[in-house]
Order: structure tokens, then sequence, then C-alpha cells
């Protein structure tokens, strides 16, 4: 990336950051109110949205509209708005609906941006922890400001894997990948936020997540905190209407890449 391009990637990191924080402030209100908002279901009755989200996914695009108006835009709720300067933000408002709607801390605010294609920068913000996780491409990854380095030493076997899945993946599937997992000498936990699971990979809290089916808005920040880190990610198509498909989701920790590539089928 040349000297243009870093400054680029720069100014867009510190507004990807503004926007995630300010989005997430915006949810944590409607969290200590949530028994105000009416609950929608969208693919199936696991699968709801509310107001919240809505809000939170304009309130980040108009900042982002504001400052970057060539910009393409991608947001779970409100679809793809095609772009002419090569990025693209890809942003989910609410990662964990159901956890946030249900009182649970484990929900965050998702924003990447992709530049032709490849996520060069993810922030997710988990207001209830109040954590922020940031990363750019050639910059490294970040928790609260200190840097993050998966640890090497970690495996299947002596750490815990994240696992999600949803109504788009077969209850036979995941009692497959699930007792492969434990076949293999892992665990796994699930938090109900496939994104802050994956900054977790990033973090060394979790030694790899695997989701079989997962959307961009939900994995590309993440990517890109978990590859600034040290780690590795099955690739996610993003090319044109693919962006909108739900794919694999994969990211692991050196450690645990050949095991988790064996279950996961990769």
């Amino acid at each position: 990336m040349n000297h243009t391009g870093e400054e680029a990637l720069l100014s867009r990191l510190k507004l990807a950051e503004k926007v995630a924080r300010a989005g997430g402030e915006k949810a944590l209100e409607w969290f200590h109110q949530r028994d105000a908002l009416v609950v929608e279901t969208k693919y199936d009755l696991q699968d709801v949205v509310s107001r919240a989200d809505r809000e939170v996914e304009q309130l980040i695009a108009r900042q982002i509209s504001a400052a970057y108006p060539a910009d393409g835009f991608l947001g779970e709720e409100y679809g793809l708005q095609a772009g002419t300067s090569g990025y693209t933000w890809v942003v989910d408002p609410i990662d964990g609906t159901s956890p946030f709607l249900n009182g649970m801390p484990n929900w965050c605010v998702s924003v990447a941006v992709l530049h032709n294609g490849e996520p060069v920068i993810g922030v997710i913000y988990a207001p209830t922890y109040q954590e922020c996780y940031v990363a750019a491409q050639g910059h490294g990854a970040t928790l609260n400001g200190r840097r993050l380095q998966v640890d090497p030493t970690r495996t299947l076997q002596n750490h815990v894997t994240g696992f999600g899945a949803n109504s788009h993946v077969s209850p036979d599937e995941v009692g497959r990948i699930l007792a492969d997992l434990l076949a293999a000498g892992g665990n796994f936990i699930r938090l109900g936020s496939g994104a802050l699971m994956l900054a977790w990979v990033a973090a060394g809290r979790v030694v790899g997540y695997y989701e079989p089916y997962m959307h961009a808005w939900d994995c590309l920040a993440g990517y890109c905190l978990v590859k600034e880190a040290g780690g590795w990610y099955h690739p996610f198509n993003t090319e044109g209407e693919r962006l909108l498909k739900g794919a694999k989701v994969l990211a692991v920790a050196p450690g645990a890449a050949a095991d988790l590539q064996r279950i996961a089928g990769i």
C-alpha cells in the first residue's frame, strides 16, 4: 500500500473506531430499556431484529456516508449500496441480537472495511465489557490499546474452541462437528455472537472459532483482527453478489489450525 493508500487506510481506521463506539453507546442505551423494543423475526423464530439494530446501523451509515460518500456500504439490516472508491464498509450494528434482547452481555458492534475485497480494517466494540478491538492491515491488532498476539503454544487440546450455528445448519451437522471436536480432545464454548468470538480468537481467549454458515457482516472485522494478531482465516468470497451470501467461517491460532481445518472440511 503506497503512502496515499496508507493515509486512506488510517483515516478510515480512525472513523471505524469512532462509529463503532458511537453505535455501541446507542445500542447500550437501548439495552438498558430493551423491554420497550418490539422484536421481529426474519429468517425464523431464532433470527430476530429490533428497532435498536436499525437505529444503530443508520447512525453508523450516516457518519460514514458524510465522510466517504464514494465508499460502498453493506449493513445487515439495509443491504448493499455499491461505491466507486474501492473501499466498502461492512457493518453488523448488533451482533448477538438474541443475547442483547434477553439481557445477556455478549453482543457487540462490528465494523469492517474492505479494500478491493480484502478486509483491511476491523473494529469490534463490546459496550457491556467496555472492550474495543481494533486492527488494520500491517498495523497489528489491539484491545483497548494493548497489542494482541495469538499464542503459538495453544492447541485444540489445551485450549477451548468457539463454535456457532444457526438454522441454516442441520442438527445432524452440528452434532457431527461437535462430536469430531470432542473426539479430537477439544472442548467448545458458544456465546451467541460470532463477531465477538472472532475477536476472542485474536485476544487468545479461544484458540479458534468455527461456524458452518455465517454472513460477511458477522465475520470480516473479526477476520482482520485475527490475521493481524498472527492467526489464520478461511477466505470469504467478497466478489459482487457473493458478499451477500453466507459461507463457512473459520479463524484460528496456528497451533489448532490443522485440527480445525480437518473438522471443518476446509
